[in-house]
């Protein structure tokens, strides 16, 4: 079966974001004065199989733990779904 997650990874609480920084000075000289902080981060969209919710799971954890995230400095979380094929599109409900 085909999966997929939606991986957003940030800078952990209490780490500098020098870039969210420059973006709220940037969005509060636009006039959005009531902007007190942005935290950037990254947004990844990875398709995959697994045999099932528990193995997607279970492999979208190791990627983020092993690649997608220092673990040190950053955090990720992340939402997973079924991903529909052409051939499930076209099965009559």
């Amino acid at each position: 079966m085909r999966w997929l997650a939606e991986v957003h990874v940030a800078l952990r609480p209490g780490i500098a974001d020098p870039e969210g920084q420059t973006i709220g000075t940037a969005l509060r000289s636009l006039g959005y004065e009531t902007v007190s902080e942005v935290r950037s981060g990254k947004l990844m969209s990875i398709s995959f199989d697994a045999d099932d919710e528990s193995a997607a799971k279970a492999a979208i954890g190791e990627m983020c733990r092993r690649l997608l995230a220092n673990p040190v400095m950053e955090m990720a979380t992340w939402e997973l779904r079924a991903e529909l094929t052409d051939a499930d599109e076209a099965i009559p409900a």
